[in-house]
């Protein structure tokens, strides 16, 4: 895929302007992490390079997948069933490409199950399947690792990683600052609906804790560790 340029991008909804004046690049084999405090633009940032808001260039839905944040399934639909719905923008029955991102999310044992009778997190994975399922060159994905257990996000983290290594796009909005800066290779930081910047994943603590208002530095305190 080419590269996705935004530049000077403004979203105004509901009479309030959201996004001021947005330059930002999105580049094949990277993952992007979108970070910042609540009402940043983070999400409508997202959607535009989806091409889901006002003045975003419009994108191809067989290349962009766009999975918003709490995404369910309400209906009473097995998992494979909801992976395959990534085919709809192909208008085809595909079955490799759905068994393979069954595989990828870890939910092939599950392809049988109702989705509305399984946890939120299993259920979680059945809809990241499904943007898996598209096969596209860009995946967009608001709070990925929401409804996931610890272990579960890193795995899920390191998937979306490991995707963007093979040449694909994935850009994703993070509250979990520390997950971005593990696997992300780049940090944009928004506050307020504007850009503070985007750099390399090593660089972004200073900026990212500045525009969270929060202090940083080393913390002896004992956590939980990566797998």
């Amino acid at each position: 895929m080419k590269d996705l340029v935004l530049r000077g991008l403004s979203v105004t909804l509901g009479g309030r302007t959201v996004l001021h004046d947005v330059d930002l690049a999105v580049h094949a084999g990277e993952m992007l992490a979108l970070c910042g405090p609540n009402g940043a633009g983070k999400s409508t940032l997202l959607r535009a390079l989806a091409g889901l808001t006002p003045n975003s260039p419009q994108a191809d839905p067989r290349r962009a997948a766009y999975l918003e944040q709490g995404a369910r399934c309400s209906w009473g639909l097995t998992v494979g069933e909801v992976a395959a719905l990534g085919r709809i923008p192909h208008r085809d029955t595909a079955r490799q490409p759905v068994d393979r991102a069954l595989d990828l999310c870890g939910i092939a044992g599950l392809r049988d199950r109702r989705v509305d009778r399984i946890s939120g997190g299993q259920a979680r994975r059945a809809m990241l399947a499904r943007i898996y399922a598209t096969e596209p060159d860009m995946l967009l994905l608001d709070e990925p690792t929401a409804d996931l257990d610890p272990a579960a996000s890193h795995e899920i983290m390191a998937l979306l990683r490991d995707t963007a290594r093979q040449g694909r796009a994935v850009v994703i909005v993070l509250h979990a600052l520390d997950l971005a800066l593990r696997y992300a290779d780049r940090v944009a930081v928004l506050r307020e609906g504007r850009l503070v910047g985007a750099t390399a994943a090593a660089d972004a603590l200073p900026m990212a804790a500045a525009a969270l208002g929060l202090p940083y530095g080393i913390d002896p305190t004992p956590r939980l560790l990566p797998p």
